[in-house]
C-alpha cells in the first residue's frame, strides 16, 4: 500500500466540500488502484486527506489523468497558501487498518529516529490495545522522507475515545507506550470530528 497525505489551510470550506463530492462522483471511478481516502477538516482550519493506493505507481498514474489535473486546479483555490503533499511508501496497518465505520479519526504527525521500532511497538501492543480500547477500530502508520510519519487512529466515536482515555494501563503496556512516546518526539495532533471516508470506486 502507498499513502499520499494532502494537507493545507482552508479558505473556502463550502467550496472544498463541493469539490470533494465531485471527485467522489466524477473522478474516482477512473482512479485505478485507488483503495480509499480518509479526509476531514480540523479545528484550526487544516484539511487533511490520506489517500490510499495499491502502489506509488498507481498514485502517479492517477495524478497524471487530465480529469484529476482539472479537478485539482479548481480545488486548490479553496485553500489559503500552499498545500503540502507527503508521499508515504512505507505503510503499516494495525488492528485491521483504517475503517469506514469510524465517526472520529485522530491524526498524529511528527518525526522519529526509528520508524521500524515504532512499527514493532505497535505490533507488540496490538493484542492488549484491542482488549483495553474496544472503541479503536484500527489504524495506519505511514512514513516519508527522513523520519517523517503520519499515524491515523480510527474510533467508533469521539465520546467513547475520550472516555476510554481514562482507563488504567497495565505496567507492561505502559512501558511500550512510553517508549513509543519517546520515539514519536514532538507530535502535532489533528482531530477529524466529522471524517469523510471515501471507499474505493466500484
Amino acid at each position: 500500500m502507498f499513502i499520499q497525505v494532502i494537507q493545507g489551510k482552508v479558505s473556502d470550506e463550502a467550496g472544498l466540500r463541493r469539490c470533494m463530492d465531485r471527485w467522489t462522483e466524477d473522478v474516482r471511478p477512473g482512479a485505478t488502484g485507488f483503495l480509499g481516502c480518509t479526509q476531514g477538516l480540523c479545528d484550526d482550519g487544516t484539511f487533511i486527506a490520506l489517500a490510499r493506493f495499491e502502489s506509488a505507481e498507481a498514485a502517479r498514474r492517477n495524478s497524471e489523468r487530465p480529469e484529476q489535473g482539472a479537478w485539482w486546479a479548481e480545488t486548490e483555490r479553496c485553500f489559503e497558501g500552499a498545500v503540502s503533499f507527503m508521499d508515504c511508501p512505507d505503510v503499516m496497518e494495525w488492528m485491521g487498518g483504517g475503517s469506514d465505520d469510524a465517526t472520529f479519526v485522530q491524526v498524529m504527525e511528527g518525526h522519529t529516529t526509528d520508524a521500524s521500532r515504532m512499527r514493532e511497538l505497535l505490533e507488540q501492543a496490538e493484542p492488549q490495545v484491542h482488549q483495553l480500547r474496544p472503541e479503536i477500530l484500527g489504524g495506519t502508520l505511514c512514513t516519508y522522507g527522513d523520519g517523517g510519519y503520519v499515524e491515523a487512529v480510527y474510533f467508533t466515536s469521539e465520546s467513547e475515545a475520550r472516555e476510554h482515555e481514562k482507563v488504567e494501563i497495565p505496567d507492561d503496556l505502559r512501558s511500550l507506550f512510553e517508549e513509543e512516546g519517546r520515539l514519536m518526539g514532538d507530535v502535532s495532533y489533528y482531530d477529524m470530528h466529522e471524517p469523510m471516508l471515501v471507499p474505493a470506486g466500484r
